[in-house]
């Protein structure tokens, strides 16, 4: 089984006067990609993203910041498939928290036993209603842990809060969300060590974590063992921000030690082919039509995981 993690940077379909057409890989605060140059580069991008996952050509993908499902078949059908990519049949994006803008999507050419949101979970669901940061009235989640079953493994497809504006509230935030994480997946697995399961999506770790622990640290340490910690220190990163300078790894693949010891060989591979080339750590190559900053498939690079005979 090949599993990817992805995240493609609001990718959003619409309509304007009734014909489709898709944003690009681009955050609504970086003024140069509002203009009307940087709206002109919106289906590059999407050809990108598109060329990366077929190069990817994984089982099961782990998509985030997806706007809808119509978006994710649209998607499929008509950017995907032209690329000559084998198709994904089985597609779920399914309503999270964040607005309806940033969903949590998977695309998989396996059957998936089963798919379970989490987006409705509140803190006090979860025994965590006194943890700095929560609310009674806010889902524990900031967009969704999505379990999903496929094989014989488990998957909790995650995008926890990203680490701004405030450093110190975000902090909080994440660390509600792998708390979270780490009861539905404790409560799920009574032994959860010798359990196959994975973690995997956008944790939004930041370069520089402004609190003395990890934000995630109760899904790491011994709770699970760090497949991207496998790759060389120097391949770890997975974003440049947008100062150009500072990279940072917020895409994550943390493995239950039952499946990390199964497979101990497995190591992820990082595909950065769609990066601008302002990500100048990337040495190359590139897919044809990347620019300096856009064209390109997503201001994340994709991590990539080969699990033989899952």
């Amino acid at each position: 089984m090949r599993i990817a993690t992805f995240n493609v940077q609001n990718l959003r379909l619409r309509r304007p006067g009734g014909h489709p057409r898709f944003d690009g890989a681009r955050d609504a605060d970086m003024p140069q990609d509002a203009t009307a140059q940087g709206t002109a580069l919106d289906l590059a991008d999407r050809r990108l993203t598109a060329a990366v996952l077929a190069q990817a050509d994984a089982d099961i993908v782990c998509l985030q910041e997806v706007f809808d499902a119509e978006t994710l078949d649209y998607f499929h059908d008509h950017l995907l498939r032209q690329t000559g990519a084998r198709p994904w049949p089985h597609r779920v994006c399914l309503p999270g928290n964040d607005g309806g803008s940033r969903n949590i999507a998977l695309l998989s050419r396996l059957p998936l036993i089963e798919v379970t949101s989490h987006a409705a979970l509140m803190p006090a669901d979860l025994g965590l209603a006194d943890h700095p940061g929560a609310r009674a009235d806010r889902p524990v989640f900031c967009r969704d842990c999505l379990l999903v079953r496929a094989g014989e493994l488990t998957l909790f497809a995650c995008h926890f809060k990203a680490p701004w504006p405030d450093a110190e509230t975000s902090w909080q935030q994440r660390r509600l969300e792998a708390l979270a994480v780490r009861h539905l997946i404790e409560t799920r697995f009574p032994n959860a060590a010798e359990s196959l399961w994975l973690v995997l999506g956008d944790l939004n770790e930041p370069a520089v974590e402004p609190m003395p622990e990890r934000a995630i640290a109760p899904l790491t340490n011994a709770f699970t063992v760090d497949l991207v910690a496998r790759m060389s220190h120097r391949e770890r990163w997975t974003w440049l921000a947008p100062d150009g300078d500072t990279y940072a790894r917020p895409d994550a693949l943390l493995a239950s030690p039952a499946l990390a010891a199964r497979w101990p060989r497995a190591c992820p591979v990082a595909l950065r082919e769609g990066l601008g080339a302002e990500a100048r750590r990337h040495p190359g190559p590139r897919l044809p039509d990347v620019g300096h900053h856009r064209p390109h498939a997503s201001d994340h690079a994709l991590l990539l995981l080969d699990l033989p005979g899952a």
